[in-house]
């Protein structure tokens, strides 16, 4: 019984992730690239999706409609630290599937050791915590990294004063 039950669990996490009702409500991937500090790229189940970190905002590098933000650059270059191309993750869903550009919203956690890669981004100072109901899993979690980064002034908290300051 509990070998079939792993192995309806193993299927549901391959299925293709071509719609919201197909979607696993979390399972393994391998990162493909790196957008900006708070997007990601990761194949799941031979389906290449672009994954918005939930309950993370960075500052601007790429939007389409604002300049470059203050420690943009920097948050970008972290999350290519954190995660190269190849790394395994498990991708994580909260309540909404995806976001009105159809990205996928996830929590990410790096499989070699673990880290929580949202949390690592606001605890580092590198990305400001961001609730947007109903996607609420981590947010107490979240709003206290926010807090503690802020405390002792790291990352964009120190070079810019906060998120979303233009690039001076």
């Amino acid at each position: 019984m509990k070998a079939t039950a792993l192995a309806c669990m193993a299927m549901l996490l391959m299925l293709p992730a071509c719609s919201t009702d197909q979607l696993p409500s979390d399972g393994l991937g391998t990162v493909v690239g790196v957008i900006d500090g708070d997007t990601v790229v990761i194949d799941l189940a031979g389906t290449e999706e672009i994954v918005r970190l939930l309950g993370i905002d960075t500052p601007e590098t790429v939007h389409p409609d604002r300049p470059p933000e203050c420690f943009g650059s920097e948050a970008s270059s972290r999350m290519a630290l954190l995660l190269p191309p190849g790394t395994a993750v498990l991708v994580q869903r909260d309540v909404e599937a995806r976001d009105r550009y159809g990205r996928l919203l996830a929590y990410v956690e790096r499989l070699s050791d673990g880290l929580a890669v949202n949390a690592s981004m606001v605890e580092r100072g590198f990305a400001s915590s961001l609730h947007i109901s109903p996607n609420d899993g981590l947010r107490r979690e979240l709003a206290a990294a926010e807090s503690r980064a802020r405390a002792a002034a790291l990352g964009l908290w120190s070079a810019c004063g906060g998120p979303h300051e233009p690039l001076s």
